[in-house]
């Protein structure tokens, strides 16, 4: 089973929802079947490489809404994190442009398509880790390539990543397919190329979405009952 996944690691609510989709894959019987592949999504390309700006702030301006209600937006997702055992540290986060990490995930998914590995998903869960819960700058070059080396990239791999045009290439390709799907929120789930999962979605609604998608793969024979459809069996016939 396929399922590509659009987020930016710059989005709140992709953390919450890679936590509910993996809960689903944990119940799902065949997640052994599954091949899941991440894939590059930018809520504002528009942002420097660094901001001075904090989140309620950048917020405020970028939505256009009144601060207070932003304040309020933004403890209501935290206290969703919470719930999927995330802790999220609004006060600490560092307001940066994600393009160049994008370009680093794009390093790891090529590793892993050479020896199945799992990089991708490591560096992608270190990504929001640093970004919500720690306050690491995720537009940092040192921090970047020490997250990719964490999660079992080559360094040298990882730094060439930071500035690769080719790299570049790829996270806009994803983006420009996400744009042909009609993609404009994340995150956005694609099951075998037929069911989409827009948002955060509760395990139950991604595990409902797997079963559907496995018993599409596999279908049952339907059988048509009519009034005068006589038959022999074991016992004699009718």
């Amino acid at each position: 089973m396929d399922i590509q996944i659009w987020s930016d690691i710059a989005c709140p609510w992709c953390f919450i929802g890679k936590r509910r989709f993996e809960r689903a894959l944990e119940e799902f019987p065949q997640r052994d079947q599954v091949k899941v592949t991440w894939r590059s999504f930018q809520l504002d390309p528009t942002l420097p490489e660094h901001s001075d700006r904090d989140e309620i702030a950048y917020l405020v301006e970028t939505k256009g809404m009144p601060r207070e209600a932003v304040e309020q937006m933004v403890e209501q997702v935290r206290l969703n994190a919470e719930g999927e055992g995330l802790h999220y540290d609004f006060p600490s986060l560092v307001v940066a442009n994600s393009r160049r990490a994008h370009r680093v995930l794009q390093a790891a998914k090529r590793a892993d398509a050479l020896d199945s590995g799992s990089r991708t998903d490591a560096l992608k869960e270190s990504l929001l880790s640093a970004h919500f819960e720690k306050g690491l700058d995720t537009g940092d070059r040192d921090v970047l390539v020490r997250l990719a080396t964490e999660a079992g990239l080559d360094e040298v791999a990882a730094r060439d990543a930071l500035d690769s045009e080719e790299l570049d290439r790829a996270v806009e390709d994803d983006i420009r397919t996400a744009a042909q799907l009609g993609v404009r929120g994340v995150p956005f789930f694609v099951v075998d190329e037929k069911y989409g999962v827009s948002g955060a979605q509760p395990t139950e609604l991604f595990l409902q979405v797997l079963n559907t998608a496995l018993a599409e793969q596999k279908p049952g024979l339907i059988t048509v009952d009519g009034e005068s459809g006589d038959a022999c069996g074991p016992e004699g016939c009718a």
